[in-house]
């Protein structure tokens, strides 16, 4: 009867047993399965996944309308400032040209051109010095007339402008006499020290002094900037006030201190003096004695 009683006992168990587990939507005792009340885990606290709808921040790509873009208006030619109220051009005409745009041993410039080409007055003014004859020899190689055949003309804006290594000198062209502008004055060509050379002009800025002082005729200014201006488009760009200063720290008669000496001489030799011809023996023939 007692086996009968535990036999028993054993079914209820099982019987609550299956009925608990049933009770749990995940099938296994104890643990829970029903989706959790909204907001329950944050409320207490409980790590939990979140699940959001995150945008797309690629933007939505627009058709773009084709637009014909208006031609861009031709440029506008604008007149170069007017610096000065004289009016300049370049020193050779009608041929092309090259020149170095740095100082190599004097402050002038050697612009290259054609055998022949115009020497022009780069402004208006009076003719200063001249000369038509080509003096410089190597052995002497005198400063004074390295320069060969040259025009210098002193301009209406006090400047004096030097065109050296002349072919020739246009008749016509002497001191004294008025030139405009772009006036020729004489043919490029390679004379004095520029012999062995092609031809070419020697151009050099100063101011008037005595021909005396030939050491400030061939340059004392650099020419380049002024060249450039006068061969690209600004024939206003004056060398005057430049003048004018280096005249200032110089003084108007500066010493000579860059290639000044001529070569020096050899010393003549003196002739020798003819020898003297000795006077012949006299021999008087004759007299008191005689053979017996």
């Amino acid at each position: 009867m007692r086996s009968r009683h535990m036999a028993r006992l054993a079914a209820v168990t099982g019987a609550v047993l299956v009925t608990g587990g049933c009770a749990s939507p995940g099938g296994v005792a104890g643990i829970g399965t029903a989706p959790p009340t909204p907001g329950a885990e944050s409320a207490a606290g409980t790590p939990g996944s979140v699940t959001a709808t995150i945008p797309d921040s690629t933007p939505t790509p627009v058709p773009q309308t084709a637009v014909d873009r208006p031609k861009a208006d031709p440029p506008v030619r604008v007149p170069p400032p007017k610096l000065s109220k004289y009016s300049y051009v370049f020193p050779v005409k009608g041929c092309s040209v090259n020149y170095q745009s740095r100082l190599l041993v004097l402050p002038k410039t050697t612009i290259w051109a054609g055998k022949g080409c115009a020497f022009v007055s780069p402004v208006s003014g009076v003719v200063d010095e001249v000369n038509t004859k080509n003096r410089w020899k190597p052995s002497t190689d005198r400063g004074a007339d390295r320069e060969g055949r040259f025009v210098t003309v002193v301009g209406d804006d006090g400047v004096r402008y030097l065109g050296g290594h002349l072919d020739e000198v246009v008749d016509g062209i002497r001191p004294g006499v008025r030139v405009g502008a772009g006036q020729t004055l004489g043919r490029i060509g390679n004379s004095g020290n520029a012999r062995s050379t092609a031809s070419n002009l020697y151009f050099a800025i100063s101011w008037k002094t005595s021909p005396q002082l030939w050491w400030v005729r061939r340059g004392m200014v650099n020419p380049w900037n002024y060249l450039d201006a006068w061969l690209k488009g600004n024939p206003t760009l004056s060398p005057r006030e430049e003048m004018q200063t280096v005249m200032n720290r110089t003084g108007a008669a500066p010493r000579c201190f860059t290639l000044c000496a001529s070569k020096p001489q050899p010393a003549k030799k003196k002739p020798r003096p003819s020898p003297t011809p000795e006077e012949p023996e006299q021999i008087t023939l004759g007299g008191d004695g005689g053979v017996g």
